[in-house]
Formats: structure tokens, sequence, C-alpha cells
């Protein structure tokens, strides 16, 4: 009997267009966490198990499907209770989040983008507002200081050779936590 997984798949039209999406921004954020943004849009396709006319009917370029992917890491992010484990979910998704702040030097305009800025901004200023009142950090330190120490973090450890990432994290939270406490 042969394997029902042969050959192509059937052609499932709309319906398959949530599913796609999905494995989308799966194999995108594999990809990107990889390679870049600068992997090729055929590669995520491929991982995703889509044509590329899929991929470019859901995510038209490349910043649009890294918005997407983002947008995800953001509900995690939203889950952080305080600064520190603010940090400490941006540093596990450090590639990534690297990869989409390019994405946002480049495409500031793009309303995705937009989007994502807004839900970050929001988020680190409900967290430095509980962490200011608990009194963990200094009530002088805005939310654009942070939203800058959540950059540096993000691009510090993407770029650090994987076996030197753990002594980055350590010597960098050590930094902005000086930095951050109460004077």
């Amino acid at each position: 009997m042969a394997d029902e997984r042969e050959g192509p798949r059937p052609n499932r039209g709309p319906a398959a267009a949530a599913d796609n999406r999905r494995a989308l921004i799966a194999a995108a954020r594999e990809e990107f966490a990889a390679g870049g943004l600068e992997v090729a849009f055929s590669a995520i396709a491929r991982r995703a198990g889509v044509g590329q006319g899929s991929l470019y009917r859901h995510f038209p370029t490349k910043i649009e499907l890294a918005a997407a992917v983002f947008e995800d890491n953001i509900d995690e992010l939203e889950r952080a209770g305080s600064l520190d484990a603010l940090f400490d979910a941006i540093v596990a998704q450090a590639r990534m989040s690297a990869a989409f702040l390019d994405a946002v030097v480049s495409a500031r305009d793009v309303p995705a983008v937009q989007h994502i800025g807004e839900r970050m901004a929001v988020l680190v200023g409900a967290l430095l507002a509980a962490d200011q009142a608990a009194g963990r950090v200094d009530g002088a330190i805005a939310r654009e200081d942070v939203l800058l120490v959540v950059t540096m973090l993000a691009r510090t450890v993407a770029a650090a050779a994987p076996e030197e990432q753990a002594d980055v994290l350590t010597r960098s939270r050590a930094l902005f936590a000086r930095a951050l406490s109460p004077r």
C-alpha cells in the first residue's frame, strides 16, 4: 500500500489559509533565528511546506513577515511581570529580536512595524511603572531609556558568538541593573 503522503498535497484552497499562515510564521521564526532577515523567501516557503505564491499572498514583503513573527513574540513578552523578566524573554528571542530591530530601522513607516512598536512601548511603559512603584527601578528612568536597553540587549546577545553569549548576557544584565537601579 502506497504512503498517502506521497505526491503533491491536495489543494485545500481558502480552507488552508489559516494553517498556511501559521506554518509560514513558524518557519520564518526558525529561518530568521538561524540566518537573520537575509534568509530567502523560498527557504521559508519550503520549510513551511507551501508554495511561494502562498507566502506572498500572506506576506508581500519580508518586513511584514518579520512583523507577524514578532507579533507572536510580543504575546510572550507581555507575560513578563517585571523588566528583569522582560530582559530574560528578549534574550531568549535575541536572534529574532535583532532581526526584527533591523527591519524596524529600515521600515518605520510600515503599519505592521508601527503596530509592534506601539505594543512594545505600552508593554515597557507598564512594566517600568510597576518596577518603579516597587522601588526596583529609578524613578528618573523613562520608557524610551528602557526601550534603548531592550534594543542594546537584543543586538549585543545576538551578535556574540554562541560560546560567548552567556558571558555577554551576564555582563550586560549587570550593567543594566546598575544603570536602572534607584539612586
